[in-house]
């Protein structure tokens, strides 16, 4: 009985999330509104690095679908804070909204706000919601466009020059490696940037031609169960499917993929966590951030 009521309450719930999740793609492609490219004047545009000279490379976070501000993100912003810490050479983008093709947070707008204070799953699902919209064959190419647009927008905004060869490192987490490997060709075409894609826990339907970018690192552990069930779900990714974008990438050597164990997706074992600890007394956000900073680092090495 419990069961049957909470499916009469969540299924029109997501019912509808499925309808809304469209909305922002829709109006993006009809040009009814012009994604936001400003942003309030106490937030940089980037942290780290100053633009000039020029920083070592530029590294864009895209935040899981916890994601709902400019500013905040799913551990509070502890993993850009030990990735900074550890490599202040980098200049560094943590305010792309890679659920909103309109580039608008979903904090602040009073409706989300108010249902949000009432229902706080419809954050979740909103998010979830539009992970699949960008996995949609349908609204891919448009969610792609629109992203990719945002990342270049604000990454011009916060002193990228195009085509000065200063790499670009699109560090994603779960469903935000859908945005990332859906950005990499608009990414290409707008900056000629060397791109590096860095997933930690990739939620991703493998559709997405990476073939632009110089190389992809994927951060995965066997007990990660998110990361599984994308593996399972999307065709795309399973390895019958020789043709798929994600699988010629695997095959051509473009995908690196580094175990993390004994990491999960979230809780208190998480890729992230500040308190889980290894062998060698490091926590696993300190690993975390030490093997990203190692990757961009060993980039620019054989790069000079």
């Amino acid at each position: 009985m419990n069961l049957l009521l909470l499916a009469l309450i969540v299924g029109p719930i997501i019912l509808a999330e499925a309808l809304l999740a469209r909305f922002e793609v829709v109006i993006y492609a009809a040009g009814w509104k012009s994604p936001v490219t400003r942003l309030p004047e106490d937030l940089p545009y980037a942290r780290g690095a100053p633009a000039d000279p020029p920083p070592q490379s530029y590294l864009v976070y895209l935040d899981g679908i916890g994601k709902r501000r400019l500013t905040d993100t799913r551990d509070g912003g502890r993993l850009v804070r030990a990735i900074l810490d550890t490599a202040p050479e980098l200049r560094v983008l943590g305010q792309i909204q890679p659920y909103s093709p309109l580039a608008l947070p979903l904090a602040g707008r009073r409706v989300w706000d108010w249902l949000r204070r009432r229902l706080g799953i419809l954050l979740f699902l909103h998010n979830v919601m539009q992970t699949f919209v960008a996995a949609d064959r349908r609204y891919r190419p448009l969610y792609n466009r629109a992203v990719g647009q945002q990342i270049a927008d604000q990454l011009r905004r916060a002193g990228y020059l195009p085509g000065s060869g200063v790499p670009v490192v699109l560090l994603s987490y779960s469903g935000g490696a859908q945005v990332a490997t859906g950005a990499v060709s608009e990414l290409f075409t707008q900056l000629d940037a060397p791109l590096t894609l860095i997933d930690i826990g990739g939620f991703h339907n493998g559709a997405n031609d990476v073939s632009a970018a110089q190389h992809v690192h994927d951060l995965t552990s066997r007990f990660d169960r998110v990361s599984r069930v994308g593996r399972w779900i999307f065709p795309h990714r399973w390895p019958l499917y020789r043709q798929s974008a994600w699988n010629r990438a695997l095959n051509a050597g473009l995908v690196s993929v580094h175990h993390l164990e004994p990491a999960t997706h979230v809780g208190p074992r998480s890729y992230i966590s500040p308190t889980a600890t290894l062998p060698d007394g490091r926590t696993h956000l300190e690993r975390t951030a030490a093997l990203v900073v190692s990757l961009i680092r060993s980039q620019d090495v054989a790069r000079r």
